[in-house]
């Protein structure tokens, strides 16, 4: 699991690079919670990592390059954007 986080983090970073390593990779891991957590309350059928993987992946190309600015306007995410000084 840990190499699919790092592996959408990258991906998160060059869509936008206003992010930091820490930072990219808490917003991968709050999607990809949502998504799961989401999918659950609705009632559908657990579909596995891959198809968790393939919609988080769709939400940073689609909105990746927004998400820094989207935070700051949100205070339930405005924490995905404090650096912990994660670096890759």
């Amino acid at each position: 699991m840990n190499e699919r986080f790092e592996r959408l983090a990258d991906q998160l970073m060059r869509r936008n690079d206003k992010l930091s390593y820490g930072q990219a990779r808490k917003w991968v891991e709050s999607l990809w919670e949502d998504f799961e957590a989401t999918r659950a309350k609705s009632g559908r059928t657990y579909e596995g990592p891959e198809k968790t993987e393939q919609i988080v992946m769709q939400w940073i190309t689609n909105y990746g390059p927004y998400l820094h600015s989207y935070a700051s306007k949100n205070e339930k995410f405005k924490h995905l954007l404090e650096d912990d000084g994660l670096k890759n």
